[in-house]
């Protein structure tokens, strides 16, 4: 057996030793956190997803807490969002920006209560970059982790898995929306979300030494169900059309460019990050799209984050970011960041080690 040894914030997850006794056999890091990614037979995990529920080990998606006085300014300073509706028990997609407009991260905003806010995040430090704007801006504010770690359960069983565990309440949760509760004496946060497009919830953990007993509780919930292990599913939410930031995007991505237009507002005050450049983008017209990408030939071993060229009349116009095997499709299908010039139905070639591959530019989502 492997022997994984920590390093400097390299973290176990409440929930690993669970993962592990569950046959977890590959894990990455995330957030300075190790996520399970497999247990041991890929496509079984993409279709218990598809047709029942799976339960995720996402404790990686970490929590930046701002709390106090000045929590909900700084909120709206860092999120390219109007979010002055926003009402306690509520979250938002949002884009947090620098200040060229470069997308940074796409967390879930969630307003805890009027003083304090999670933002749910992918994989990148905007604990730091919160910290620092607050400062520089002289908020009453504290940034902080929290206690908080999240457990998916996912799939279109997963409501009734849920709604045996804190009841039908939890049916009326519209998307993004959350509420408060416990179950045998741990604190949970339960929100309609995650990161498929199968449905289901995120039982946000804020007790870290309940990790093992919260994964039985749900786990024995779902065994009428037919629950399983799982994690967030790389065919699955390419065929969706879920943006992966890190993977998708590079270090001048804007949110323009990777679908995220509709969550964008350009009309909120200028004191929020980004917002001038996006308008300057705006106004100045969009260079590149992310399109679907779905390739000539066979299914090939990995999932992989790569970024290959992709040539169109012998010119390079964009990358291909990440690439996936579709179980629904049949065919190996991907994500492609293309100059705008590029439209769906055009026949392109993604240059791989091996030589040129052909595809054809597609949709997003899917048509599975």
């Amino acid at each position: 057996m492997a022997h994984i040894v920590s390093a400097g914030r390299l973290r176990k997850s409440p929930f690993y030793t669970s993962t592990i006794e569950e046959g977890a056999e590959t894990l990455l890091t995330y957030n300075n956190m190790l996520v399970p990614r497999g247990y041991g037979d890929r496509e079984a995990e993409y279709w218990r997803l598809i047709n029942g529920v799976s339960m995720w080990d996402v404790a990686v998606q970490r929590q930046v807490q701002l709390k106090g006085p000045d929590a909900a300014k700084l909120a709206q300073i860092l999120c390219v969002r109007d979010l002055s509706s926003q009402v306690i028990g509520q979250g938002k997609y949002v884009a947090i920006c620098d200040h060229n407009g470069v997308l940074i991260n796409d967390p879930i905003a969630m307003k805890v209560a009027d003083d304090c806010y999670w933002l749910s995040i992918g994989n990148s430090d905007i604990w730091f970059w919160a910290r620092c704007v607050a400062g520089e801006r002289g908020l009453d504010v504290e940034v902080s982790e929290p206690d908080v770690s999240p457990l998916a359960v996912q799939g279109p069983k997963a409501e009734d898995v849920v709604a045996s565990l804190f009841g039908d309440w939890v049916r009326d949760l519209r998307y993004f929306w959350f509420k408060e509760t416990e179950i045998e004496g741990i604190p949970v946060t339960v929100m309609r979300a995650g990161w498929s497009k199968q449905g289901g919830f995120e039982l946000f953990l804020r007790d870290g030494t309940k990790g093992d007993h919260l994964w039985r509780i749900v786990k024995d919930a779902g065994t009428p169900f037919d629950i399983g292990p799982g994690y967030p599913n790389p065919s699955e939410r390419t065929e969706s059309g879920l943006l992966n930031y890190g993977t998708d995007t590079d270090d001048g991505t804007n949110p323009f460019e990777v679908r995220m237009g509709k969550f964008i507002d350009l009309d909120v005050s200028d004191d929020v990050i980004g917002v001038k450049a996006l308008r300057k983008i705006k106004q100045g017209g969009v260079k590149r799209h992310q399109l679907g990408i779905v390739l000539e030939g066979g299914e090939e071993n990995e999932d992989q984050s790569i970024w290959l060229d992709i040539v169109k009349d012998g010119a390079v116009i964009g990358h291909m970011t990440h690439k996936a095997w579709s179980y629904r499709m049949q065919r190996m299908i991907g994500y492609a960041l293309v100059s705008v010039e590029a439209q769906t139905g055009d026949w392109v070639e993604v240059m791989k080690d091996a030589g040129p591959v052909t595809g054809q530019l597609s949709p997003i989502p899917f048509a599975v």
